[in-house]
């Protein structure tokens, strides 16, 4: 059968890139013209050739789906050796570090580590590499100390999780005298300035929200508050903005409910039945108990081998072991955030400002709350 080749590259190139089928391409690759332009890729793509050139040349500010689009384009389709070499060889924007609290297993933290790698397949694709630096979250030394190796690692960008207001603070200012650009996750800054934004649930209205679900509008006289214990300068409280949500609820709807706090150790669970049980025997009438922290399931043992009627329980953060809790009647309630996508979205965000030069449209960016119960966990 005749074929004409000028009358096909014709047709081929009337059409957008993605209704070119497999077929068209092979024979296009395998001969159709003799070398890609410029002028064919914007066919292709559907693009203009100021567009394609810029995204070539990494010249000014293209969209991110200009970008993928030429990228998969050249990719398939094969451009000028000299030229592409040239593209791939500039592709590399940078690295953006990513400053975590060390994750344990099963901990708050290693949900947030599978953002990172989600993220990483994502942004690799405009350049973008990721590094994860780790500090002790009850240190402020370790913080301190690993800020310093972020800052020796020369990022493009910065995503923070913050324990230390003091040091975080610190932290940023130097960032910002460094233009380089940051990125909060889960909390922020009390008073921050300089951020290019912030992925998170509304701090203080998850407080408000904890306290509603947790009375759920009855006349309580007392409820225990479970905290954890941090460093001993009592630097680190990332749950500050939480607890004074609860507290407003309570002035607000229940001003006669007392609050009892509670210090357990999360690394001593011998230490913390002995204080629950002494509690409980000073505190008999106690009936609800409720968590700002990601570890609920500290307490989980205790009730299951001491049950008390009535008992209602909140905790924080779908954690397997507080999931585990939840799915035994024990915990009553979680309130969920999703670390991962946290990460994911500041890591994205960084890439957008580093290599498209784009700001996210509001800084603060508050992300949905789940309420998870044993029946729709």
């Amino acid at each position: 059968m005749f074929f004409d080749f000028r009358y096909r590259a014709r047709k081929f190139f009337n059409r957008s890139y993605q209704q070119v089928t497999g077929i068209e391409k092979y024979s296009y690759l395998c001969g159709i013209m003799e070398k890609v332009t410029i002028n064919d890729i914007a066919r292709l793509t559907g693009l203009s050739k100021g567009t394609v050139d810029r995204v070539l040349h990494n010249r000014g500010e293209v969209s991110r789906k200009s970008y993928e689009k030429v990228m998969a384009c050249i990719s398939e389709m094969g451009y000028e050796p000299n030229v592409y070499a040239s593209l791939l060889a500039g592709k590399d924007k940078g690295c953006i570090a990513v400053l975590l609290p060390r994750p344990e297993e099963g901990s708050y933290w290693e949900l947030a580590i599978s953002g990172i790698r989600k993220a990483e397949a994502k942004e690799k694709q405009v350049g973008i590499s990721t590094r994860l630096f780790t500090y002790d979250e009850v240190s402020a030394d370790s913080f301190r100390e690993t800020c310093t190796q972020v800052l020796e690692s020369k990022p493009a960008g910065v995503v923070i999780a913050p324990m230390f207001q003091f040091e975080t603070q610190v932290f940023a200012q130097e960032l910002s005298a460094r233009n380089i650009p940051y990125v909060f996750v889960d909390t922020k800054l009390a008073d921050p300035a300089g951020y290019l934004a912030f992925y998170g649930i509304p701090a203080y209205k998850s407080g408000y929200l904890c306290a509603d679900m947790l009375l759920q509008g009855n006349p309580v006289k007392e409820v225990l508050v479970v905290r954890v214990m941090r460093d001993k300068e009592r630097s680190s409280d990332p749950t500050i903005e939480r607890r004074a949500g609860f507290q407003a609820y309570i002035r607000e709807h229940n001003p006669q409910c007392t609050l009892r706090t509670l210090f357990v150790n999360p690394t001593d669970p011998v230490a913390t039945d002995q204080t629950l049980s002494a509690f409980f025997i000073n505190f008999p009438g106690v009936r609800h108990i409720v968590t700002f922290n990601s570890r609920v399931h500290l307490i989980v043992p205790f009730l299951e081998r001491n049950p008390i009627p009535g008992m209602r329980v909140i905790g924080f953060d779908n954690l397997k072991a507080n999931i585990d809790g939840l799915r035994k009647g024990i915990v009553s309630m979680l309130i969920a955030q999703h670390p991962d996508q946290q990460v994911q979205n500041a890591i994205h965000t960084l890439a957008e400002f580093i290599v498209f030069h784009r700001k996210p449209e509001t800084p603060d960016n508050y992300m949905h709350m789940d309420l998870l119960t044993r029946y729709n966990v």
